[in-house]
């Protein structure tokens, strides 16, 4: 039986690999055909051409971090423990999946103003997600007024600057990238988290 959802899923693992390995330019999409044993009209019937499937890519790795973010969110009551939780589970995500992370932060630059404009509403979603559990935490008196706006565009570079190093150097570590940059942030809205 024919499943397209499992033929998709295969295609986007093997370019997820292929990308991976030889970056984007180099990559042909016969390799990818190969690699997900399929065929040349499976993989133009999902995706038109190689941008789009590079870009479902980036979509992908994105919709996978923000059910990360919303699953870690769930566990927590309201306020500043869901803002510590979607961090947490957003770099933790970064730091489990290296090889999307690269495909999606280092070879979607310089690709053209089609690729900047999906970074630049994959950050847009993600600062929007910050703001939502920042402006919960005001709400509840967690933490004072700021705009947080402002603030969860500057996280998400701060975020994304450190993300980036690491990916690639691999320094530092994805554990000493909580340690630091949590509090940091935390810090940053006017919320010390105090030590046992």
């Amino acid at each position: 039986m024919n499943d397209p959802r499992g033929t998709r899923d295969r295609i986007l693992d093997a370019a997820l690999n292929i990308f991976a390995n030889k970056g984007y330019h180099d990559t042909r999409m016969d390799e990818i055909v190969e690699a997900s044993s399929t065929s040349k009209g499976s993989i133009y019937f999902h995706f038109p051409n190689k941008e789009r499937l590079f870009l479902a890519l980036v979509d992908q790795f994105a919709d996978l971090i923000e059910r990360r973010v919303r699953e870690a969110v769930e566990q927590e009551a309201e306020g500043i423990a869901r803002v510590r939780a979607a961090l947490q589970a957003c770099l933790e995500t970064f730091g489990r999946y290296r090889r999307p992370a690269k495909v999606m932060l280092v070879q979607a630059v310089g690709l053209g103003s089609v690729f900047e404009k999906k970074r630049v509403d994959v950050n847009d979603r993600f600062a929007n997600l910050i703001k939502e559990y920042l402006d919960e935490a005001i709400a509840i008196g967690d933490i004072v007024p700021v705009d947080t706006e402002v603030v969860s565009y500057a996280w998400m570079g701060a975020i994304y600057g450190i993300v980036i190093r690491w990916v690639y150097t691999g320094e530092p570590d994805s554990e000493r990238i909580l340690s630091a940059l949590l509090p940091m942030l935390l810090k940053s809205v006017g919320y010390e988290e105090t030590t046992a």
